[in-house]
């Protein structure tokens, strides 16, 4: 009887250690997955979606109505980091009012704050900047980079100026035709493009490592506005993420969008049309608005979105350079 018993406490024993092992397999196979190009130069997604978030302030229509109390779907304003795991660096593009949620993702693993960068002074794109302030962080000479009219904006309007006279952030001017150096073999480019340019230009920001580059175009009015051509800046870098804020015309309603302009999702495409697949692979949809159905993974045009060569970028997401 006691032999019975050693056999079966040994069988139980072999299966709760395979179950173990398995499980234990299973979630390492998981962290390896979602830490894959960590391991070098890398950029983070953030958020992707447009200035005010996903769902939008006061919208209880079909694009938002369920994300008031299912708060798993959510996304955070549109944003990317770079982190150099080597010197433990990292910087921020662009400053959402998701700016502390953000700021915790990118210091993951021990990162220092080393930078921002702003791209325009549109409220998803650096009012996150009021959480450096003292009443918040209470931050020292946080760097941030901008072009001339974005400086003088938070220079001499407030709240921003209290942060550049309590020297919460540095503000350094961006030269376009210097890049700037952040570290050995990182660099970033700067160019500006067309937008509603009420308080500052716009930038677009080239990301450039010993590996691999990246384009950052979270906001532009329409593609044949730019003096550049687009399609010739994607097959110059690894990677490029760029403004997908509306899927196509109409969407807003009882808006005239003409006063809001941006590449439609449709209008890229075919302007992206005669890019090669491996081009096509590169582009990342982000600064998605909230009704945007590329958003709702159900919706009849995200079902055909995917069967195209194009993708959406993806919170959290790594992506190495």
């Amino acid at each position: 009887m006691k032999v019975f018993k050693i056999e079966i406490a040994i069988f139980l024993i072999l299966i709760f250690g395979t179950i173990a092992y398995q499980m234990a397999k299973s979630l390492t196979s998981e962290l390896q997955s979602s830490t894959e190009g960590s391991e070098g130069v890398h950029l983070v997604v953030l958020g992707i979606a447009q200035d005010a978030g996903y769902p939008q302030i006061n919208c209880q229509k079909s694009c938002c109505q369920n994300l008031w109390t299912d708060k798993s779907k959510r996304k955070m304003v549109s944003s990317i980091a770079l982190r150099d795991p080597q010197n433990m660096k990292a910087w921020l593009f662009d400053a959402t009012p998701d700016f502390k949620d953000q700021l915790q993702l990118l210091k993951e693993g021990g990162y220092t704050l080393e930078g921002i960068f702003l791209t325009h002074a549109h409220i998803g794109h650096y009012t996150g900047l009021m959480q450096l302030g003292r009443e918040a962080l209470g931050a020292e000479n946080i760097p941030v980079y901008v072009l001339p009219r974005m400086k003088e904006y938070l220079e001499t309007n407030g709240p921003w100026s209290q942060l550049v006279s309590l020297n919460n952030i540095e503000l350094r001017l961006i030269n376009e035709s210097i890049p700037v150096s952040l570290s050995a073999g990182i660099s970033v480019e700067t160019e500006r493009v067309p937008h509603r340019d009420e308080f500052s230009e716009t930038a677009a920001y080239t990301i450039r490592t010993n590996t691999g580059s990246a384009l950052f175009i979270p906001d532009i009015d329409k593609w044949n506005k730019w003096e550049k051509d687009i399609n010739t800046k994607i097959q110059n870098v690894d990677l490029a993420f760029i403004d997908g804020t509306f899927y196509q015309n109409g969407e807003i309603w009882g808006r005239d969008m003409s006063l809001i302009p941006h590449p439609f999702i449709t209008e890229s495409m075919i302007q992206f049309s005669t890019l090669s697949t491996e081009n096509k692979n590169k582009i990342h949809f982000i600064h998605l608005n909230h009704t945007n159905p590329l958003l709702n993974a159900s919706s009849e045009e995200r079902k055909e979105f995917d069967k195209t060569e194009y993708k959406l970028a993806q919170e959290k997401e790594i992506y190495k350079i």
